[in-house]
């Protein structure tokens, strides 16, 4: 029996390597790329109008160091304008931000709650009223913006591009593991997966904020129709379908707070799995025809980025669970099931290392990048694989707990000049 369950744990890491080679393409590619003597970019063409759209609830702690990131720019201050969604909030986040100098609309609605409401809700009074941006920036409140951001995010959007996302970067990785853990993930997402992306002229994945959309794909989608738990990857599903190319700018440098708490990160990332089994339930089939009958690369990408980590995830839980199972069955003892570790253990083993692997590589080549000592960025590599097998259980709740959206608490109260100061 032990032989059956081998073989079948061999077939599942065989899959699981099968599906992702294609991103050790990205990895080479972008390790040649950054041994390269990068070119100063060209100056915009043009200057073009962005409205700064920030969807807050409760985030008095955090709300006016972003805003105070955005006036910051290295950019006409005639050119930006501030808009804020005070969503259900009983704070003085509304206060705050109005007093400096943003436009705040107060949304109050118990019944349809999460982020995506509060957007629509915003991008309808902006299309009602002829708002004359040309296009949006989408920051979550406890976001800073690096003073270049928009000047960078201009340039590409010169280009042609209608879709642009930022490099994320972290304000708190020094917090702990979990911090550090959801980080480190987020600096791989925007330089060995979106970059490479950008550097092979395909479209790149939104995740979450910091990014820039056009006013004319507002208008054409009638506001923000985007309304499952992970709203940013249902709208990057609707754009890829469409034909929509969305592109990366590394020099558009923003910061994100993460979680700090177990439970906190626990939460959000059961979201996000019961998220991603929304879109693979909403849009799947549509991907999978996207990628097979029209050879769109970018459909087979993201289908590759959001479904086998979530199925082969719960396959290996469930054989692992059902081996212990029988074994324990048969003879019911503690040393039965010490036992029966030994099949799965080495599996356990290998998959640490190749996640110490995948987040070494960004450790080490955005070192200087991370804001934290030494030997945080040299011990938090060795968390990080931790940090993401914890992804087993997570995705195996979300397919029967309930989740509803929650919003997450934040408290790291610090300026861009302090992020800046960091890497100087």
């Amino acid at each position: 029996m032990g032989t059956i369950f081998i073989a079948e744990y061999n077939y599942l890491w065989f899959l699981f390597l099968l599906c992702y080679l294609y991103q050790f393409i990205y990895l080479v590619l972008m390790l040649a790329f950054k041994r390269k003597k990068s070119k100063p970019t060209e100056e915009a063409p043009a200057l073009h109008k962005f409205g700064i759209v920030i969807a807050a609830r409760n985030e008095q702690t955090v709300i006016g160091a972003l805003i105070d990131s955005i006036h910051s720019q290295g950019y006409p201050k005639e050119l930006i304008k501030i808009f804020v969604v005070a969503d259900n909030c009983d704070d003085r986040t509304a206060e705050i931000a109005r007093g400096m100098g943003a436009e705040v609309f107060e949304r109050n609605d118990k019944t349809k709650i999460g982020k995506g409401y509060a957007l629509n809700f915003l991008f309808g009074h902006l299309i009602s009223n002829d708002d004359d941006c040309d296009a949006y920036v989408l920051f979550d409140a406890d976001n800073l913006a690096a003073p270049q951001f928009i000047p960078e995010m201009n340039k590409l959007y010169c280009n042609g591009y209608r879709v642009i996302l930022g490099y994320r970067n972290s304000k708190n990785y020094a917090s702990n593991w979990i911090s550090a853990g959801c980080s480190l993930w987020f600096l791989r997402d925007s330089e060995y997966l979106n970059h490479p992306r950008m550097l092979m002229k395909t479209s790149c994945l939104v995740a979450g904020t910091g990014f820039l959309v056009s006013r004319q794909i507002i208008e054409d989608n009638g506001g923000w129709p985007y309304f499952s738990l992970t709203e940013d990857v249902e709208f990057t599903a609707n754009m890829l379908l469409r034909g929509e190319k969305i592109g990366y700018c590394s020099g558009a440098v923003f910061f994100d707070e993460q979680p700090i708490g177990f439970k906190q990160s626990w939460t959000q990332r059961v979201r996000w799995s019961r998220g991603f089994y929304q879109v693979i339930g909403r849009y799947g089939g549509k991907l999978l025809k996207g990628a097979v009958v029209k050879h769109n690369f970018a459909c087979f990408d993201m289908l590759m980025s959001i479904y086998p980590a979530l199925l082969i995830t719960l396959i290996y839980f469930i054989i692992t669970v059902t081996r212990m199972s029988m074994d324990f069955i048969e003879a019911p003892s503690l040393a039965a099931l010490i036992y029966s570790i030994k099949y799965f253990a080495p599996y356990i083993i290998f998959g640490y290392g190749l996640l110490y692997v995948i987040g070494l590589i960004p450790t080490v080549t955005e070192w200087g990048n991370i804001d934290a000592r030494n030997s945080q960025k040299i011990l938090y590599s060795f968390t990080f694989p931790v940090f993401m097998l914890t992804f087993i259980p997570i995705a195996v709740a979300a397919l029967f707990k309930k989740v509803e959206w929650e919003p997450v608490k934040h408290t790291v109260d610090k300026k861009i000049e302090d992020m800046v100061k960091a890497k100087l």
